[in-house]
């Protein structure tokens, strides 16, 4: 983008913000395109509220919210992609202080509460089983500065025993959740077939399962997940 560009694109954000009704910008990063844009079209529909963006991958998300400076990124934690949840809030903590990150997951997940802690309130967590106004609302929350924690998280997160899975195997399980082969995991995180059968093999050892299906029973009844 040349400096004309860049330039008149920030004059609109300004624009946008301080002499209009001061929108929330939103740049919503979440799998399946139909659910994302139901999202998108439930978040358009309040008068205050903009999607500036919508991204089917975590690689995408921090190149887009350089580019949009959003208020608030949403984030589903099952968005496939290289680049960590946690390296995203890092990043968008760091270098975009103006912006927060609000992430959707289902309640079985308490241990993204790990994350959360790390950047609370500038990241927030709240359950994919909530209410439409309850999200629209934990939107608005986040983006003035407030914590967002959904309870029932909260509680799982203090009632999780000590996970013994690494981010990487968390992630290979999370994508196995929804029935993947070993094959479309391997292409989804740009790992080989073989070292996705190792990833599996000691998630088995760990959580002391004999099948992909019980380990990721236990891993949710306990919270590593």
């Amino acid at each position: 983008m040349d400096t004309l560009t860049r330039s008149s694109a920030n004059s609109a954000i300004y624009t946008e913000r301080y002499w209009g009704n001061a929108l929330i910008r939103i740049l919503l990063g979440h799998r399946g395109t139909l659910l994302r844009g139901a999202l998108a079209a439930v978040l358009s529909f309040e008068d205050d509220l903009k999607v500036v963006g919508e991204l089917a991958r975590t690689d995408d998300v921090l190149p887009a919210a350089v580019r949009t400076r959003p208020d608030v990124v949403v984030l589903d934690l099952a968005l496939p992609g290289t680049v960590p949840a946690a390296d995203i809030c890092a990043a968008v903590c760091q270098d975009l202080p103006d912006c927060a990150v609000l992430i959707v997951l289902d309640r079985r997940y308490g241990a993204a509460l790990e994350l959360v802690a790390r950047f609370v309130p500038r990241v927030g967590v709240i359950a994919t089983e909530t209410s439409p106004r309850h999200f629209i609302e934990g939107v608005r929350q986040i983006a003035r500065g407030e914590p967002v924690i959904d309870g029932e998280l909260a509680v799982a997160a203090l009632t999780a025993t000590d996970n013994p899975l690494t981010d990487r195997e968390r992630e290979v399980l999370r994508i196995a959740v929804h029935g993947a082969p070993v094959k479309d995991i391997a292409a989804e995180l740009f790992l080989s077939t073989g070292t996705v059968r190792n990833y599996l093999s000691r998630i088995l050892a760990k959580t002391g399962a004999r099948t992909r299906i019980e380990a990721i029973r236990i891993a949710q009844d306990a919270g590593w997940i």
